[in-house]
């Protein structure tokens, strides 16, 4: 009889410890929110990214193998503000699974959470790939990534109460160093600040705002259209009048555009991380700010 007693408490405890230790499966729609994800829930959540610094957030194909993971997921995180409207709809119908739809509990879209840029006045078609909701590259900001930081903290406690302790232990952490870090950043940046550059894509817009850089023009004519020669041209006049310190593009992004503006122009190339995983030594989000402002500060030195 006390054996029997034994083992049946003995299943019942372990029951408990794989409750209380159960986490979460988290699916990001980007490597900058699994990066997060993983420093604010470390060995309690489980990972995946939809995406690599290598793949354009704008455009992928929802693969079978990424519906299957959305369908075990607990909770969605994505930049929002219709970055993956090209693709995210379709998988969270494909996966069935209604605790990651867009509303629930499950559903975290970062952009939202935070004052958004480049907001148009007007809607349309002609003005090129604009967002309604602002520019969704927030997470080029420390300040603003760091708001959504918090929230997601929140949310991980939400879903999973039993962890509480440990994710707020793990943001408690984060937070101290991330803020040393922006102070350590922001000493190191202040030679940029003015600094004009011309751009791909309009995805540095919020790494602009923080540091008081210039975007002096772009190689795409309209957000989300390839770079034409006419373009080109035109924006070689300019930076005749007014000149640029460089040419900012990331690994998703062709190097074909700003190699010919280059050799019009005779601006410097310079290529950013974008994203964890952009540059061989960016693993995480600290190496992802420290190796963008390195390569910039080359540009004043």
């Amino acid at each position: 009889m006390l054996s029997r007693l034994s083992l049946l408490l003995s299943v019942i405890g372990m029951m408990l410890a794989q409750s209380a230790n159960a986490g979460l499966n988290v699916f990001a729609c980007e490597p900058e929110w699994a990066s997060l994800a993983e420093a604010l829930g470390g060995d309690q959540v489980r990972v995946t990214s939809a995406t690599t610094a290598r793949q354009d957030p704008h455009h992928i194909e929802a693969r079978p193998s990424l519906i299957a993971k959305l369908r075990r997921a607990d909770l969605l995180i994505c930049s929002g503000a219709e970055l993956e409207v090209g693709w995210l709809p379709m998988l969270q119908r494909k996966a069935g699974n209604r605790q990651v739809l867009t509303g629930q509990r499950g559903y975290f879209e970062a952009a939202m959470l935070v004052d958004r840029l480049d907001v148009p006045e007007v809607l349309d078609r002609s003005m090129g790939d604009l967002h309604a909701s602002g520019n969704p590259h927030v997470h080029l900001d420390p300040h603003r990534l760091l708001t959504i930081a918090m929230a997601l903290s929140e949310r991980l406690i939400e879903l999973d109460p039993e962890n509480g302790a440990l994710y707020e232990q793990r943001r408690n952490d984060f937070n101290q160093r991330w803020q040393n870090s922006i102070e350590a950043w922001e000493q190191s940046a202040a030679p940029l600040k003015g600094l004009r550059v011309v751009v791909h894509h309009m995805d540095w817009s919020y790494l602009f705002d923080w540091l008081q850089m210039v975007n002096a023009g772009a190689l795409e004519p309209k957000p989300g259209l390839p770079a034409s020669a006419s373009n080109l041209t035109s924006l070689k006049q300019e930076m005749e009048q007014n000149p640029a310190a460089a040419i900012l593009y990331t690994h998703y992004q062709s190097p074909k555009a700003a190699k010919r503006f280059s050799q019009l122009s005779g601006i410097e190339v310079v290529e950013l991380p974008y994203t964890v995983g952009g540059a061989a030594e960016v693993t995480d989000l600290f190496s992802l700010y420290d190796v963008t402002l390195k390569r910039l500060l080359k540009l004043v030195q």
